[in-house]
């Protein structure tokens, strides 16, 4: 395991991708967070309160895309997925989708599929931590914490406390 950036480095990092946000939409009114379940929507939260400690208060809101997944939907498999309710509308909004990594771009379509089954964005930007490369559709993220090539048989680990790691982490684990 090889780690990429411990608690702190994650932290400057949240920071900021949260001032490119903040630079890229000029002011934040018409700006929703909304996290792909699991790591994304704790990269959305905490981006979120980074945010409310400049002063902006943005919704924020995760994402199951268990349903629109074309990879693990089948005849044979249904996963387990919760119906999407984000307590706020996004239609008309620019909706930062958030997620830990970007890999082959089939989890941030299986979003964007999800958020339209919501409600009809004025325009969707892509954010992750990490983008490992490994490409299979056309999805490029407009906003990146850290770009990490890596090989199929390597993985990126994302660690959060808010998910039982017992501190904040990334690292790129073999095989």
């Amino acid at each position: 395991m090889t780690v990429l950036s411990d608690g702190a480095g994650l932290r400057r990092m949240l920071v900021r991708l949260a001032h490119e946000i903040e630079e890229r939409n000029e002011g934040l009114s018409d700006v929703a967070l909304v996290g792909i379940k699991r790591g994304g929507e704790v990269t959305a939260q905490r981006i979120c309160g980074v945010l409310a400690s400049m002063g902006h208060a943005v919704p924020c809101a995760g994402i199951d895309i268990g349903m629109t997944r074309d990879d693990l939907v089948s005849a044979f498999f249904v996963p387990d997925a919760a119906p999407n309710a984000l307590g706020f509308d996004i239609t008309d909004k620019t909706v930062v989708l958030c997620d830990d990594v970007l890999h082959t771009g089939r989890s941030a379509v299986a979003a964007i599929e999800a958020l339209f089954a919501l409600g009809r964005p004025r325009r969707i930007q892509l954010l992750v931590l990490v983008d490992r490369g490994g490409r299979e559709l056309p999805v490029r993220a407009d906003f990146v914490g850290k770009n990490v090539p890596t090989a199929r048989s390597e993985r990126i680990d994302v660690r959060f406390t808010e998910l039982g790691a017992a501190e904040d982490a990334l690292a790129i684990v073999k095989g």
